[in-house]
């Protein structure tokens, strides 16, 4: 009797082990990302870094700048990579995309573009204010271009940038500081002072934005592409009906979107 009720609990025990174990993912770890800082006159930016699956230090490769949202600023070098990431790190966009995609991240209380947004959607600009005082984080993101480009060889006809929200609007300052380096830039649910659209001709560009957006309005991104296509500038907008905010959602589903991200050459 002793010996098969040691043989029950052994039966139990493993049954009870198989059936807690946790599941096995398949899915492609962040951790890819490396972890990387800039130090430029003692302003720290963190940034994730993704080479290519088989990284050949002799070729040349695209490069993918992201910018991320308010949301995901500070100093912990992770949370940039919550919205977005995922897209870059699946096997197969590796393997037909081979390209340096970086994430950069935002300190607390700093933007991407010195825009500010209000509590109605709606965007102040600040131009006038931009052009008198450098916003730090364009300074930054300057500097890591510099960096990237002198440490890796990257295809100067193919580098790219995109953006959300905060980082949306990140993507179109970006583009206007540095005029002529990128091939297209895919921002979404940002905007931009429709003013500034003679300064954005260079990139092809595809925009996105929900239509029921409360907290950047579509009217951001509607206007500055209203301002684009009158100067006939090579860009679409992907307006999304009953989307709000988490419009990226939509956009990184975009079938054709890497196609034609990395199609685009200067």
């Amino acid at each position: 009797m002793r010996l098969l009720s040691l043989l029950i609990l052994l039966t139990m025990f493993s049954y009870k082990t198989k059936e807690t174990k946790a599941p096995q993912s398949d899915e492609p770890s962040k951790a890819v990302f490396t972890k990387e800082q800039l130090i430029v006159d003692g302003d720290t930016l963190p940034y994730r870094l993704l080479l290519p699956a088989n990284y050949d230090q002799n070729k040349s490769y695209p490069l993918v700048l992201f910018l991320h949202g308010a949301g995901e600023r500070g100093t912990d070098n992770e949370l940039q990579l919550v919205h977005g990431a995922e897209l870059f790190l699946q096997p197969e966009v590796r393997a037909k995309y081979p390209a340096i995609v970086v994430f950069p991240q935002c300190a607390k209380d700093m933007t991407w573009s010195g825009y500010t947004w209000k509590s109605d959607g709606s965007i102040d600009y600040n131009l006038e204010q931009i052009e008198k005082m450098p916003v730090l984080h364009q300074i930054l993101l300057s500097a890591l271009l510099t960096e990237l480009n002198s440490n890796y060889k990257l295809d100067q006809q193919r580098q790219y940038i995109g953006g959300l929200s905060m980082g949306g609007m990140g993507t179109f300052e970006t583009v206007r500081q540095h005029p002529h380096r990128f091939a297209a830039a895919f921002p979404i649910c940002g905007g931009a002072p429709p003013q500034v659209a003679s300064e954005l001709t260079t990139p092809r560009w595809w925009i996105f934005h929900g239509a029921e957006d409360q907290v950047v309005l579509p009217e951001n991104s509607i206007k500055i592409y209203e301002a684009m296509k009158a100067l006939d500038i090579n860009a679409k907008l992907s307006l999304y009906p009953g989307v709000g905010h988490d419009s990226w959602t939509n956009a990184f589903a975009e079938p054709e979107l890497l196609e034609w991200l990395f199609g685009q050459h200067l």
